[in-house]
């Protein structure tokens, strides 16, 4: 009796290894009833039959599309089950399709996301192809052509008319139509809220007198997306035309858009996202788009030039910015003089990413005093960001979450700064420093043991030699958890016939407990 007493002593000092204990019980428990529910299985007892069909189905959208073809292999129930249920139908768009494509709509009745993937090398389905899709699907919502290279304008217009009434989002890359196909799908189509071409080869303007502009038509596009794109200067009178205009994304565009960003910010006002890529826009362009208000995330990635003067009528036109990327690269004259106006204008601010931008303690010492929202920052290619810059934004962005140091000539005496600094930061990368050794990473370990650390740099320096690290890349990561349970090796069979098991099991004692 005394033994037991003071074992129940002991335990009620330490309540959590209790806690542990009922909780590895517990989880025990449910193991061994997954086990015997499949050795019922195994043995011929197969609930399954008795769980209803939208039952299996809602089972089947659960499983990742490798498993469920597996699934749809075990019988014909499960095979007409998961054909009813699948709404999303991805296939090879080769030119023999058109022979096995009826049966494949038969059996999938209720597809709404539909992507058709060809081969550049290979010969893609053709126009009546895309029509006899159009016919057979009246439920879809969604539509991908990839490398269709058979399709043309034609093909393009009779498929709108067709998929007229549900069409919601429309891609399409590497294909050989152009503005004619893409104005009719804009024309016809008048739920299209979301539209992305892609390297169309049906985008020429021999003439610019002649040439066929795309135009908004009767759909409210909320989103578009254009790369690669030759000729896209043909987009702006839709990029004019679209009022209600979310989501903007221009990447590796020919031409200068100075002129043109001046028309569409004429048009718009409604734009609250707008990604440039390689457009060739100048400081003029950027005064441009600090027309629009409300725009809260803008990346400029490598334009043909600007200077502090682009950003600072961005970041005074756009107060509203929450996420600013700016990589201008080295050959670029943007400073503390942009970095201050972004840090006067742009109070709510929570991401920002500068690379081969100039950054010093003097812009960067207001931008965290003044971005107190600040929990995302990441600074790449800077010549100017040194040991005191780090410690200043150790000192003064106490809401930072995130950091991430590239190619800066920072020390370890820098990252000493980190132990007491930035209370709320939780993941640090430093990439390419090579003044940065092991040993800095060590003494975060010691100190923070809730931030995860990165370091990749080739340490070369003697401070690495004198603690006993050797060089190299090294990947650090600081205090990982401890609660990861072990995965069970069941094959995706086995988990889809316990998921409806479980679930035939408890539409019976549903039934029963009704009937009694």
């Amino acid at each position: 009796m005394g033994q037991g007493a003071s074992t129940v002593t002991a335990c009620s000092g330490n309540p959590s290894r209790v806690q542990e204990d009922e909780d590895d019980d517990e989880r025990e428990g449910h193991r061994k009833e997954q086990d015997e529910e499949e050795e019922e299985v195994e043995d011929g007892n197969d609930w399954t039959l008795y769980a209803p069909d939208e039952c299996v189905a809602s089972v089947f959208r659960k499983l990742p599309t490798a498993d469920r073809n597996r699934c749809a292999l075990v019988c014909k129930r499960w095979h007409r089950v998961e054909g009813q249920g699948r709404q999303r139908l991805s296939l090879h768009a080769v030119a023999e399709l058109g022979l096995a494509l009826p049966g494949l709509l038969d059996r999938f009745p209720h597809i709404t996301k539909l992507a058709l993937k060809c081969d550049r090398r290979t010969v893609s389905i053709d126009d009546e192809t895309l029509c006899s899709v159009g016919r057979a699907c009246r439920q879809l919502q969604k539509v991908k052509l990839k490398a269709c290279k058979g399709l043309s304008d034609r093909g393009l217009e009779e498929f709108a008319e067709l998929v007229s009434g549900t069409l919601r989002k429309f891609s399409c890359g590497s294909c050989q139509f152009g503005p004619r196909g893409i104005n009719a799908v804009l024309y016809h189509c008048s739920n299209l809220e979301d539209l992305t071409v892609k390297r169309l080869r049906g985008f020429v303007m021999p003439n610019p007198s002649t040439a066929e502009h795309v135009l908004p038509g009767s759909c409210s596009i909320k989103r578009l997306c254009v790369k690669d794109l030759p000729s896209a200067q043909l987009l702006g009178p839709l990029i004019a035309g679209s009022k209600s205009l979310h989501t903007l994304i221009l990447s590796r565009v020919p031409g200068n858009w100075d002129l043109l960003l001046e028309i569409i910010t004429e048009h718009t006002t409604s734009p609250v996202e707008f990604h440039m890529e390689k457009v060739g826009v100048t400081d003029r362009g950027l005064k441009a788009v600090a027309r629009w208000s409300n725009l809260q995330v803008l990346y400029l990635v490598k334009p043909t030039e600007c200077t502090n003067q682009g950003l600072s009528a961005v970041a005074s036109g756009c107060p509203l910015l929450r996420k600013l990327h700016v990589d201008v690269m080295k050959s670029s004259r943007v400073g503390d003089e942009g970095l201050l106006m972004v840090a006067r204008k742009c109070r709510h601010l929570q991401e920002l990413v500068i690379i081969g931008v100039s950054a010093t303690s003097a812009s960067l010492s207001l931008v965290a005093s003044e971005c107190s929202r600040l929990e995302r920052l990441a600074i790449c290619t800077s010549d100017t960001f040194g040991d005191p810059e780090l410690s200043c934004i150790a000192d003064k962005c106490l809401a930072l979450k995130k950091l991430c140091i590239k190619g800066c000539p920072i020390s370890d005496r820098g990252m000493e700064a980190l132990v007491s600094g930035c209370p709320s930061l939780v993941k640090m990368k430093v990439k390419k420093c090579r003044n940065v050794t092991p040993a800095s990473v060590a003494c975060l370990n010691s100190n923070r043991v809730s931030l995860v650390v990165t370091l990749d740099a080739p340490s070369t320096t003697s401070n690495a030699a004198h603690n006993g690290v050797p060089p190299g890349p090294v990947n650090v990561i600081v205090n990982p958890g401890n609660n990861v349970r072990p995965s069970h090796s069941r094959t995706p069979l086995a988990r889809a016939r316990l998921a409806i098991n479980l679930v035939a099991c408890h539409v019976l004692r549903w039934s029963a407990s009704n009937g009694s």
